[in-house]
């Protein structure tokens, strides 16, 4: 029973970063922006539902104590706001711009929920953060278990929006512009505008995982999203399959997975003093785990099914 708790703790885990590696999917994989701010996108939306959702606290502004669910959509409004004005002075310019952006944006941000103490909690964090199905949580297996099914429902509602989406004409004009700008634009199309509009819903999807994971913890601290969390999504994307949302979640379960179990095993083989030095090998069996696997496959497990039309396709079945 224990065992089965684990696995379904293990998995809520990998299923919120599912959620963010599917709006990285959105930025990049069906867009071709190119997001290293990841970490502080995720932050937002922890801090900004957390700050809705906890009871009042003397010590920091907010603690309003409102329910679970207006802390989510608030974070997913935030994500997309921070998106949306980033995506608004960068996008215009060439590629690097938005890169560079995204990384001071996140590193702002990491520092602001360090140091603003009567917003964040600074380096203390932020605890009492409400769970769903709080009245459980003296039985572990039930606990994890409806919170498992919880945030896999999540995951499934963002899997079938952008799919949706995806498929959709607004699907199709983002990978034109992302194969070829000149092309989409000579069709009619607006680069910049899409573009906004994919990287402001990326960002509202990482937001909402962010809170997502906050909620499922209890508990979040400013060394909960640094730079290290943009390096796992982004090899979870690359391992799952680049603009593939079925790869973008079957990455996520596989490294997220490889980072536990590698982690597990350097607690087992190296003593307490080296345990924090020894960390660092996680990074470098990820790392061996990204060349293997495009050395295998280097369009990832799941690649990106190309297709131009739905339509195009029946016909080609009728004939």
């Amino acid at each position: 029973m224990e065992l089965v708790a684990y696995a379904a703790f293990f998995l809520t885990m990998a299923m919120t970063y599912a959620i963010i590696s599917l709006g990285l999917n959105v930025q990049w994989g069906q867009t071709g922006l190119f997001n290293v701010g990841i970490a502080g996108f995720v932050g937002l939306g922890a801090y900004v539902s957390a700050a809705l959702t906890t009871p009042d606290a003397a010590e920091r502004i907010g603690g309003f104590g409102l329910p679970i669910a207006v802390g989510w959509l608030a974070a997913v409004v935030a994500g997309g706001v921070l998106a949306l004005g980033v995506g608004l002075l960068t996008l215009r310019m060439r590629s690097d711009y938005l890169a560079i952006t995204t990384f001071g944006i996140a590193v702002a941000l990491q520092l602001v929920f360090q140091n603003v103490e009567s917003l964040t909690g600074g380096a203390f964090g932020m605890a009492f953060i409400p769970r769903p199905f709080a009245g459980l949580q003296g039985q572990a297996f039930a606990f994890n278990m409806v919170n498992l099914a919880l945030t896999a429902a999540v995951v499934g509602a963002v899997y079938l929006l952008l799919e949706h989406l995806l498929r959709s004409p607004w699907g199709r004009a983002l990978r034109a512009v992302r194969e070829d700008e000149i092309a989409a634009q000579a069709l009619g199309k607006n680069p910049v505008l899409l573009r906004l509009q994919a990287f402001a819903l990326g960002g509202a999807i990482m937001a909402l995982a962010g809170a997502v994971q906050a909620h499922f913890i209890g508990f979040i601290a400013p060394g909960n999203y640094l730079p290290m969390m943009t390096f796992q999504v982004w090899a979870m994307l690359i391992v799952g399959g680049s603009g593939n949302n079925r790869g973008a979640i079957l990455g996520a379960v596989l490294v997220w997975a490889i980072w536990a179990l590698s982690g597990a095993l350097i607690s087992e083989i190296f003593p307490a003093g080296q345990q924090a030095r020894a960390a660092s090998l996680q990074i470098v069996v990820i790392g061996v785990m990204l060349c293997v696997i495009l050395l295998w496959r280097p369009q990832g497990i799941l690649p990106e099914v190309r297709s131009v039309s739905r339509h195009l396709g029946r016909r080609t079945k009728d004939t």
